[in-house]
């Protein structure tokens, strides 16, 4: 079974970094989900399915965590101590909202005028600055230990994130 103490990265053996090898994780992820599966502890008793069912939980949470690079930075965020979606102080640059402003009337205006070429442009734009927030985020976090500089980048990716899959949506209601 797994130690329920362990944080997210202990329990897949990483380092608490920013950057890591995804193929370590993903491989982690298969050890583990085979070792904690409920469907191994099927015959046990209730008290067993009920642990391998939480482990499983655990194991899931902590994968999709470390995969998803907005939460990762969180969570690491929040291993030190900081807070990067504190509601008090949440305010994001001024010029990075507007060009988000601008990105969201163009994907309206061309959802309007049925022109998906332009989407696909504005969701490669925004997956493109998402990458180099990541770089941003990596050298803060892994490089400098910069937690509190880290806020500002771990928001901002986290709207980008949130732009991209609306687009995405977007994108997708072309197919229906």
């Amino acid at each position: 079974m797994i130690d329920f103490s362990h944080n997210h990265y202990l329990l897949f053996g990483l380092p608490e970094r920013y950057r890591f090898d995804p193929a370590v994780l993903d491989a982690a992820y298969r050890r583990l989900q085979v070792a904690v599966h409920p469907d191994r502890h099927v015959a046990g008793e209730a008290a067993a399915q009920r642990i391998a069912l939480q482990a499983s939980a655990r194991v899931n949470e902590a994968y999709r965590t470390l995969r998803d690079p907005v939460a990762r930075a969180e969570y690491l965020l929040h291993l030190k101590g900081v807070d990067a979606v504190m509601p008090a102080d949440s305010a994001l640059p001024i010029d990075f909202l507007g060009r988000q402003l601008e990105r969201r009337e163009t994907a309206e205006a061309a959802v309007a005028g049925r022109d998906l070429r332009t989407l696909d442009t504005l969701l490669r734009d925004v997956r493109a600055d998402a990458r180099e927030i990541e770089q941003q985020l990596a050298a803060l976090i892994d490089d400098d230990a910069a937690w509190n500089e880290a806020r500002t980048p771990t928001r901002e990716l986290r709207f980008l994130s949130k732009l991209a899959a609306d687009i995405d949506a977007m994108i997708a209601a072309f197919d229906d």
